[in-house]
Parts: C-alpha cells; structure tokens; sequence
C-alpha cells in the first residue's frame, strides 16, 4: 500500500520516561489530564490544572509533556495501542464468513460503545482533525487495522485481487472512523441506526457480496 506504512513509527512530541519512578509519574500526569479533559475539553485544559492534580511540578509535567498537544498525543497513542490489540485478538481465528461477520461487528459495536462511554476518546478523535501529526497518527492506525483485516480476507478470498482487497479493507476502517463520529454525534437512535447500517454495507464489501 501507498503512503505511510503499517509498521513505521511516528515520532512521539514528548520524552520518553526511562525508569519507573519516572513512568508512574507519567501515568499520573496522563490520568489527571485524562480525567480533566473528560471534564471540560482538551482546549479547556490548563497545563497547570494537569500538574495539580497529578501531584507534581510544573516543571516535572514538561519535562515530559511540552504542551498540551503532547498530552493529546501521548493518550492517542495509547488508545491506538489498546484497538490494535483488540482487533489483533478479535480477528486472529476468523476462518470462515460467518466468523468475519460475528468478529467484525462485534469490533464495531466494542468501539461504538467506547466512543459513547469515554468522552476523552471523542475529544481526542476530533482533535486529531485539526493536527496534521495526529492525522497521520490516525492514518498509520487505520492502515495497519486494515492489515489485520487483509490477513483475514486473503485466508476467506484466496483468489481476489490482492490489491482490490488491500483498497478495500483500508477502505472499510476509514469509514468505520466516519461513521462513528457520525454516530455519536447525533440522538442516539440514529446513531445505533447508523452503526447498523455501517456494518451492513462493509460486511457486503468485505465478504464480496
């Protein structure tokens, strides 16, 4: 595939901790800024409201974090982390159709959930729109979820076009993200509606019906 692979690494904003006292600290920062922008927002956020209530120096909080996009950036990626491995685990023993069908909505309807249940989640997706950094964090995301897909539909469509399968699996993630900022974003009858029509038409891409 074209464009920023799967496996590359986009460079973090931030210092990494190396020893431990350094990345509890680190999850307490991340803790206390998850839960403030819970509260009121990323763009409300103050970096001395994050230090506050993580129990730490102003200064400690940028040695780590220099701003708070770095904040952001650090929670993204920990969220990419954790729906990788819940999409790796999902699909691993997918072997015929019908497991396909069960395995994926039942990826769309965990991540559904989540969007509806963690507001920092939500925040942190719609800023990404505004930071091209983040939109090629999302992109890179999206691509290597297609990847797991794409091991998938090779297994069940072993005469395909690789590359047709390749645009499509890419393709399906890219508008399950659109879906679910659709989704979440209107009442949520509409919303539910929404996320059944979605995995409707991907099922029928995914499964070439």
């Amino acid at each position: 595939m074209e464009g920023t692979p799967a496996n590359e690494q986009i460079a973090s904003p931030r210092r990494a901790p190396s020893q431990q006292r350094s990345r509890e600290r680190v999850e307490r920062m991340l803790a206390a800024a998850s839960a403030l922008i819970a509260e009121q927002g990323s763009d409300a956020m103050r970096m001395g409201e994050v230090a506050e209530r993580a129990g730490v120096s102003i200064g400690s909080l940028y040695q780590f974090f220099p701003d708070k996009r770095a904040i952001v950036w650090a929670l993204a990626e920990r969220y990419t982390v954790e729906s990788q491995a819940c999409i790796s685990a999902t699909l691993a023993g997918v072997s015929d159709a019908e497991g396909l069908a069960q395995a994926f909505s039942e990826l769309v309807d965990i991540y559904y959930g989540l969007f509806l249940a963690e507001p920092v989640m939500r925040d942190i997706w719609s800023g990404t729109q505004a930071d091209k950094a983040l939109r090629e964090l999302e992109l890179a995301d999206s691509r290597a979820n297609a990847e797991f897909l794409i091991a998938v539909l090779k297994r069940l469509r072993p005469d395909a076009d690789p590359v047709a399968l390749d645009t499509t699996a890419f393709l399906v993630w890219q508008m399950g993200e659109a879906a679910m900022r659709l989704a979440i974003s209107v009442e949520r009858q509409e919303g539910d509606r929404l996320v059944a029509a979605y995995k409707r038409m991907a099922l029928r891409e995914l499964l070439g019906k």
